[in-house]
C-alpha cells in the first residue's frame, strides 16, 4: 500500500527505495523533532529517517528486514508537544558524523617532522635540514601543496603497514607546486632520512606527475636531489624486470629550454639522483656534499674495490671541473642562493637599485699593461647585489654570471685579464658555450664585456682540444635567439674577440667601446713582428731595430684605437664609461 504525505500526513513515508535496517524508536515513545526514527539501507549506504516535528510513533507498519518503495508508509506518526522519553530515540545514529577524518590526520602526521622524531634528529645531528624544514624555508609561507603525501613504498609484501607509514613516508620525495618569490613554481625535495632518499616505484611515479605538471602549466622546478640512486627491493613490483622504460629522466631532460630548472645537492647525491641533478639549469651544492654517477655500492657491484662515500666527488671537486656551478655553505645558504638563481632564470622584471656610474671609469689602471678585477666594473655596472656569478673557479678568463639591469635579467660575460690575461682558453670556452646556450633557452639578453688578447695559443692548448672547445662560441653565440650587446673594456682581438661579441662584431644589437679601446686582427707586438719581421730583421743595429719596432707600434695602436674602429664603422659608437649603463639600458628598451 502507497499513500502520499498529503493524503496521510501522520503517516512517516520513506524517501525511497530501501530495506529496513533497523527501527529505533519504540511505539508510544516520545521524541523530538530531527530524533531518528529508523535507519533504512539502500545501495550499501544507510539512511537515518528522522521525526520531522515533536511526537510519536504510535504503530509501525513495517518491521526490520522489509523491503520497501518509495512513499511507502512507514509508520503511524502522531505530532504532540510531548517531552521525549529518553535520549535513545532523539538521538541520530549516524556513525559519528565525519567518518575517516581521524585515520587521515593520523596518516598525514606520520609523515610530517613530529612523528618521526627519531629521524629528524638524526638529520639534525650531522648538521642537516629534514626535507620538510627545507621545502618550509624555499616556498611562500602557507603556499605549498602537496601531491602524493600518502605514498609509502612499494614494499607491502615485506613490511606492515605500520613500518611501511613510519619508515617509507612520501616514499621518499615531497613533491607539490607552491610560491616561491610570488610566483608559482614546482618543487621536488628528496628525503634522505626515508630509505636514503631512494629512487623506488611509486618514488618515480610521483617525480613523473610533478614534472607532467611542470611541462604542461609551464612551472620552473626547484629539486633538491640528496638521495643514493635506484632503489632495489621494492618487491611489489612484479610486472617489470629491469625498469628501464622509466620515463622521470627524459621528463626532466625535456624541460630544457622550457622552464628553469635549479637544482640543490646536500650530502650524498649518487646515481639517479646524480642525474638529475647534473641535468639542470644551474647547480648548487652544499660544502658537505659529494655527488657522482655511481654510490659505493654500484662501485663495489662492479668490482672497482670499496669506496667509502666522502671519496666520490666531493664538492670542491665538483666545483672546479664545473659540475657545480654555485657553491654553497650550507641547506639554509643553498636554498637563498636557489630563490635567486630561479628569479634570475623566470627574467621577470622587477625594481632595481641603480649604483652611481661615476668613476666607473676608474676601475681600469691608466696603465695599459696592468690586470685589474673586472668584478668591481660587474658589480657597479649592474643593478645593487643582483650579480650572482655561475662557477667562478672554472675557465676564469672570462667570468659567466646572471645579473639584473634596471631590474631586467640579463646573462654577463666579463674577460678577467687577471688570468692568462683574460685569454679564453678551452676550458673558459667550455664555459662560456655552456651559459651562452643557458640564456639562449632561457630568453637573457646578454652583455658581454670584453677585454682579450684573443684565444689561448701553444702546444698545450691544441692538446686539451682548444680546435672543437673554442669554435663552439661561434655556433653558440650565433644560435641564441637573445639581445647581444658587446662593451670593450680595453682589448678586443682575433677571433677571441670576435667570440665574445657572438661571432662577429656585427652580431651584436650595439657593440661600443670605452675610450681605452684597442682592436686588431692579433694582439698588435705580434702583428708587427710577423708583419715586419724582414724590415726589423735587417736593422743590424739593437737600438735602432727597437725604435723602428717602437714606432710602427705606436702607429698600429693608433690604427686600432677604439675611434678609428668607430670612424670605420667597425663599431657602433664609443662612449664615456659613465654612460654605460644608460646606454645598455636604452638598447634593451622597456620589454
Amino acid at each position: 500500500m502507497t499513500a502520499s504525505a498529503e493524503s496521510v500526513p501522520d503517516w512517516l513515508l520513506a524517501p525511497t527505495a530501501a530495506v529496513v535496517a533497523r527501527r529505533v524508536a519504540a511505539p508510544g515513545e516520545a521524541v523530538d523533532a530531527g530524533a531518528t526514527l529508523l535507519v533504512l539501507e539502500s545501495m550499501k549506504m544507510q539512511i537515518p529517517v528522522a521525526a520531522r516535528a515533536a511526537g510519536r510513533v504510535t504503530e509501525w507498519l513495517v518491521a526490520d528486514g522489509d523491503t520497501v518503495t518509495q512513499d511507502q508508509p512507514l509508520a503511524r506518526f502522531e505530532a504532540a508537544a510531548l517531552p521525549a522519553s529518553g535520549p535513545q530515540a532523539a538521538t541520530a545514529d549516524t556513525g559519528g558524523g565525519e567518518p575517516g577524518r581521524a585515520d587521515l590526520r593520523a596518516r598525514l602526521h606520520a609523515t610530517g617532522d613530529d612523528a618521526r622524531a627519531e629521524q629528524r634528529d638524526a638529520r639534525h645531528a650531522r648538521g642537516y635540514r629534514t626535507a620538510r624544514e627545507n621545502v618550509a624555508d624555499l616556498c611562500d609561507r602557507d603556499s605549498f601543496v602537496e601531491y602524493g603525501q600518502l605514498a609509502v613504498a612499494a614494499q607491502r609484501g615485506r613490511r606492515d603497514a605500520d613500518s611501511l607509514r613510519r619508515d617509507t613516508a612520501a616514499d621518499g620525495v615531497i613533491t607539490g607546486r607552491a610560491r616561491i618569490d610570488g610566483a608559482e613554481a614546482a618543487v621536488i625535495v628528496n628525503d634522505y632520512s626515508v630509505l636514503a632518499g631512494t629512487q623506488g616505484y611509486f618514488h618515480h611515479r610521483k617525480l613523473d606527475r610533478m614534472l607532467g605538471i611542470a611541462r604542461d602549466e609551464r612551472l620552473p622546478v626547484v629539486m633538491f636531489a640528496e638521495g643514493g640512486g635506484g632503489r632495489p627491493g621494492d618487491t611489489d613490483v612484479t610486472t617489470q624486470v629491469a625498469g628501464l622504460e622509466l620515463t622521470t629522466f627524459a621528463l626532466w631532460a625535456g624541460l630544457r629550454g622550457v622552464v628553469p630548472r635549479v637544482a640543490v645537492a646536500n650530502g650524498y647525491c649518487f646515481a639517479g639522483n646524480a642525474a638529475l641533478f647534473g641535468a639542470a639549469d644551474i647547480t648548487i651544492a652544499t660544502r658537505r656534499s659529494w655527488i657522482g654517477m655511481a654510490g659505493p655500492a654500484m662501485i663495489e657491484g662492479g668490482g672497482l674495490g670499496k669506496v667509502a662515500p666522502t671519496a666520490i666527488g666531493p664538492a670542491a671537486e665538483q666545483v672546479d671541473n664545473g659540475v657545480v656551478d654555485l657553491l654553497a655553505e650550507d641547506e639554509a645558504d643553498a636554498t637563498r642562493l636557489a630563490r635567486r638563481a630561479l628569479g634570475l632564470l623566470r627574467g621577470t622584471r622587477v625594481s632595481g637599485v641603480a649604483p652611481d656610474q661615476q668613476g666607473i671609469g676608474a676601475l681600469l689602471p691608466a696603465d695599459r699593461r696592468y690586470a685589474y678585477d673586472v668584478r668591481r666594473i660587474v658589480a657597479q655596472l649592474f643593478d645593487a647585489d643582483s650579480v650572482l656569478e655561475l662557477r667562478a673557479a672554472r675557465g676564469r678568463a672570462v667570468l659567466t654570471a646572471l645579473a639584473r639591469l634596471d631590474g631586467r635579467p640579463v646573462g654577463v660575460l666579463a674577460s678577467d685579464c687577471r688570468h692568462l690575461g683574460g685569454a679564453i682558453d678551452a676550458e673558459a670556452a667550455d664555459k662560456v658555450a655552456d651559459f651562452v646556450a643557458l640564456c639562449g633557452r632561457q630568453g637573457l639578453p646578454i652583455v658581454s664585456l670584453i677585454d682579450t688578447p684573443g684565444f689561448m695559443v701553444g702546444p698545450e692548448s691544441e692538446a686539451q682540444g682548444a680546435v672543437r672547445r673554442m669554435s663552439r662560441l661561434f655556433a653558440e653565440g650565433v644560435q641564441a635567439p637573445v639581445p647581444w650587446l658587446a662593451v670593450f673594456l680595453r682589448r678586443g682581438y682575433g677571433l677571441g674577440a670576435m667570440a665574445l661579441a657572438g661571432g662577429s662584431f656585427a652580431r651584436p644589437a650595439y657593440a661600443v667601446s670605452w675610450p681605452s679601446g684597442e682592436f686588431g686582427g692579433m694582439g698588435l707586438e705580434g702583428a708587427v713582428k710577423l708583419g715586419y719581421r724582414r724590415e726589423l730583421e735587417a736593422i743590424t743595429d739593437p737600438e735602432a731595430r727597437q725604435r723602428r719596432f717602437d714606432a710602427l707600434l705606436a702607429e698600429a695602436y693608433e690604427r686600432g684605437r677604439a675611434t678609428e674602429m668607430a670612424a670605420h664603422l667597425e663599431l657602433d659608437a664609443v662612449i664615456e664609461p659613465e654612460r654605460t649603463r644608460a646606454v645598455l639600458t636604452a638598447v634593451l628598451g622597456a620589454d
